[in-house]
């Protein structure tokens, strides 16, 4: 078992001396005989060790009778999505010092702990509540989609945005960030992923989900997880199908080509459709949106050269800081030379625009 395990021998009777894993049977000789059970509870343990949790706390996650090998399973899933998650954004703040440090910049103090981590990832979090919100009239096709539902679980909640207040809401985020910014009041919260929903067959009415698939590991596979858990589905995404769909928008057509890599690997409109038989409705996005989400402001380009209404935009982490820096730059000198304007003069009579949102009911 040690050598299975990669742990040493005296770790497992140390495991065993104070009950944390406490083999099943002995052989008449004496050795530690350990059951299918055994291996598993030993695996979960070392598991949560790895993940720095003290034995204490993790005698009281295995010993936790309501938590099974799958619930646990579940669990840890959603820990290394988070740690991942903290990775990720690490390294991006990194490359941003790195970039800042290359130019001869001065970094102050507070920017060093934050791009080291010390605050990272709850500031990038943290962004979403200063301009991330629910839009009234894309919450009301989305509501409207939810039919005579009454029980609804919202997949990728983050901070609640478009949650319906008239139903009985669960709502599944990874991310403890996000969790904890939830409003006072809001659905009751649970952590976990879309591709492993700890919930049975048909609990639901319908699930929800709402810009968010774009960041799940698998986004097939999380649909099909919304399908097994509730009888309807409903999905606001992003359609890549039509060919030269990055010009749509001019943000991506003109500043940002590098938009067109941060979705390499999503699977098509179509794909996403078939996989829970889905029929598909645009969603346009109104030229004041509510909502800061990366297409709301295509009719005042201005608000894109603000810093917190980026730091809210998952799009401009993944491109990393040197395509931003362009882009802002150039988005800033068009601005100030009228060339955006000449470019762009058609958008001024427009209420709503078409940029690629796409609403699957399944």
């Amino acid at each position: 078992m040690a050598e299975l395990a990669g742990v040493s021998v005296r770790t497992l009777h140390h495991y065993d001396a104070i009950g944390l894993v406490r083999p099943s049977a002995r052989t008449p000789a004496g050795y530690r005989a350990y059951a299918a059970a055994d291996v598993e509870r030993l695996r979960e343990v070392l598991a949560y060790r790895r993940l720095g949790f003290g034995l204490r706390e993790i005698a009281e996650l295995v010993g936790d009778p309501a938590a099974d090998t799958v619930a646990h399973l579940r669990r840890l899933r959603g820990l290394l999505v988070e740690r991942r998650d903290r990775a990720d954004a690490m390294v991006a703040a990194i490359d941003s010092e790195l970039v800042a440090r290359a130019k001869g910049l001065k970094v102050t103090p507070e920017e060093q702990f934050e791009m080291l981590g010390a605050r990272l990832y709850d500031a990038i979090g943290g962004a979403y509540t200063a301009t991330r919100r629910t839009d009234p009239r894309i919450a009301a096709q989305i509501w409207d989609a939810l039919g005579d539902a009454r029980t609804v679980l919202n997949v990728g909640a983050g901070t609640g945005s478009y949650e319906p207040p008239d139903r009985d809401v669960t709502a599944v985020e990874p991310s403890a960030v996000m969790r904890e910014q939830r409003p006072a009041g809001s659905a009751p919260c649970v952590a976990a992923a879309a591709e492993s929903l700890p919930f049975e067959d048909r609990s639901f009415d319908v699930a929800m989900a709402v810009s968010t698939v774009h960041h799940w590991e698998d986004p097939v596979a999380g649909l099909r997880e919304m399908r097994r858990v509730a009888r309807r589905v409903v999905v606001l995404t992003f359609d890549t199908d039509e060919p030269g769909w990055q010009d749509r928008f001019w943000l991506t057509r003109d500043y940002l080509p590098e938009f067109a890599g941060v979705l390499t690997g999503f699977p098509s409109l179509a794909g996403m459709a078939g996989a829970i038989s889905a029929r598909v409705e645009p969603v346009p996005v109104p030229w004041d949106c509510a909502d800061g989400l990366f297409e709301a402001y295509w009719r005042r380009p201005g608000a894109y050269l603000e810093d917190h209404v980026r730091r809210a935009m998952s799009v401009w982490t993944r491109v990393g800081p040197e395509a931003e820096q362009r882009a802002v730059r150039r988005l800033g000198d068009d601005l100030g030379s009228g060339r955006w304007a000449e470019r762009n003069s058609g958008l001024a009579g427009l209420d709503a625009a078409d940029l690629g949102l796409r609403l699957l009911m399944a």
